[in-house]
C-alpha cells in the first residue's frame, strides 16, 4: 500500500478503503466523517457501537503524511485495533505502561523515524514526559489527534482519570513546538453521550467550528429491561432462572468487582455452565 499525501477526492480514499479492507464502498456517513477528516476540521461523531467508527479515522490517518495520534482509554481497546492494523501490515503501534521495555524503545525509535501513520496511547501516556518530548519536537508532523470513546472524557476527567481534562491544551502546546502554518485537527469519537456530555467534549477539547456527525445510539437488536430484587441470594436465583430459559447461548454477566466475578463464575460452574471470569 502506497500512501498519498494529501488525497483530494473521496474517490481515492473509497479505493484505499477497498484495497485495505475490501470493501466496496463506505456505509453511512462514514464517507462524509472522513471527508472531513481529511480537510483537517475538528469534528464530533456519535456513531452506535458496531457502526464502524474506528475505519473513520484510520483510513484518513493512513492516506496522509505524519503522524495521526489515537488517544484510547482501555489497553485491550488499543491492542486489538493495532493488532488488526498490523494483521494488514499498515504502520500503527501503541505505547502503554505494560509493555516489554524494548518495544517501546522500538516504538519510539519508529516515531522518531517517521515510520508511524498512526499511534495508539492513553491520555496519561501521550502526556508522559518521554512520549512529550519526542512528539513535540519540530520535525514530526502531527496531522490529528483522536480521541475514541470520548465520553470518558465526561465520566472520568474529573476525579477518576484527570488527565482527560488536559487534553484540551495539547493541541495549542503542540503547536508552539511545530513550523509555522501547521494545522492539527482534534476529532471525538463516541457511541455515548448526550447533549450536555457533547458540549462538555467540544468545550474541554477547545474544538473549533466542529463538523457534527450524530446518530441515534440505539440499536434495533438491543432490548432493555430492568427488574428489581431484592436480596443478593434472589439476585443469583433470578440470573439461573434467566440462564435455564435460555439453553446454549453465550452471555455476558456484568458485575462490580473481580471478586465478584470470580465467585459468579465459580457459582454457574457449579451449576453446570461452561464459565469463565474476566
Amino acid at each position: 500500500m502506497k500512501y498519498q499525501p494529501e488525497p483530494t477526492s473521496l474517490n481515492q480514499a473509497r479505493a484505499a478503503f477497498k484495497e485495505i479492507w475490501g470493501y466496496d464502498d463506505f456505509r453511512p456517513p462514514q464517507a462524509e466523517i472522513v471527508g472531513s477528516l481529511l480537510a483537517g476540521k475538528d469534528t464530533i461523531i456519535i456513531m452506535p457501537t458496531g457502526g464502524g467508527k474506528s475505519i473513520c479515522f484510520q483510513l484518513p490517518a493512513l492516506l496522509q503524511t505524519g503522524l495521526t495520534i489515537v488517544v484510547s482509554p482501555l489497553v485491550a481497546l488499543m491492542e486489538n485495533q493495532v493488532q488488526e492494523l498490523r494483521d494488514r501490515n499498515l504502520p500503527a503501534s501503541l505505547l502503554h505502561s505494560q509493555l516489554p521495555i524494548q518495544q517501546r524503545r522500538q516504538t519510539m525509535q519508529s516515531l522518531l523515524q517517521n515510520k508511524l501513520r498512526l499511534l495508539y496511547l492513553s491520555p496519561e501516556t501521550l502526556l508522559s514526559k518521554p512520549v512529550w518530548e519526542i512528539i513535540s519536537q519540530p520535525q514530526l508532523q502531527i496531522n490529528g489527534l483522536i480521541l475514541d470513546e470520548a465520553h470518558c472524557l465526561v465520566q472520568w476527567g474529573d476525579t477518576f482519570r484527570p488527565a482527560y481534562r488536559r487534553l484540551g491544551a495539547v493541541r495549542s502546546a503542540l503547536l508552539k513546538t511545530k513550523p509555522e502554518g501547521t494545522k492539527i485537527a482534534i476529532a471525538a469519537f463516541t457511541a455515548t453521550a448526550n447533549p450536555e456530555a457533547q458540549q462538555t467534549i467540544k468545550k474541554v477539547l477547545q474544538l473549533q467550528k466542529p463538523e457534527a456527525f450524530l446518530q441515534s445510539p440505539y440499536r434495533s437488536n438491543l432490548h432493555l429491561q430492568v427488574q428489581t430484587v431484592w436480596t443478593p441470594r434472589g439476585r443469583k436465583q433470578q440470573l439461573l432462572n434467566f440462564i435455564k430459559t435460555r439453553p446454549k447461548q453465550p452471555g455476558l454477566v456484568y458485575v462490580r468487582t473481580r471478586k465478584d466475578s470470580e465467585k459468579l463464575a465459580d457459582l454457574l460452574e457449579e451449576s453446570g455452565y461452561k464459565t469463565a471470569s474476566y
